[in-house]
C-alpha cells in the first residue's frame, strides 16, 4: 500500500451510513479482519488513487512527442482477433440483461 497509511494519523474523517450500509462495511471489515476504520481508510485511498490516476501528467521529450502523435495519427488497422472477442458474450452480461454465452441464463447455486 501507499506511504500514506505509514504516516502518523492526526486528522479525522466522519462519515454517515444508514444502517444497512454500516452492517456491510462491519461484516466487510471484519472479513478482512480490520476494524472498520482501517477498512475505509484503505478502500478510501485505493478508490482515490483509481480516481487520480487518469488525471496524472506525463512528459515527453521533443521527439517521444512526435512519435506518440505520429502512432495517433496512423490509420487504423483491421485487428479481427480484437473483433471476434469483442463480439462474445462476457461474464458480466448476464448482469446487463443479456443472456449467457450458453444462452440458458444465470445458473444459480455457483
Amino acid at each position: 500500500m501507499s506511504s500514506a497509511l505509514t504516516h502518523s494519523k492526526s486528522e479525522r474523517i466522519d462519515v454517515r451510513a444508514s444502517t444497512p450500509v454500516k452492517q456491510l462495511l462491519q461484516e466487510a471489515a471484519r472479513v478482512a479482519h480490520k476494524n472498520v476504520s482501517e477498512f475505509l481508510l484503505e478502500a478510501g485511498i485505493i478508490a482515490a488513487n483509481q480516481t487520480l490516476a487518469d488525471r496524472a501528467r506525463f512528459e515527453l521529450s521533443p521527439e517521444k512527442w512526435l512519435e506518440f502523435l505520429a502512432a495517433l495519427d496512423r490509420p487504423v488497422s483491421a485487428k479481427p482477433k480484437l473483433q471476434k472477442l469483442l463480439a462474445e458474450s462476457g461474464l458480466l452480461d448476464p448482469l446487463r440483461g443479456k443472456p449467457c454465452r450458453s444462452g440458458q441464463g444465470q445458473k444459480r447455486g455457483r
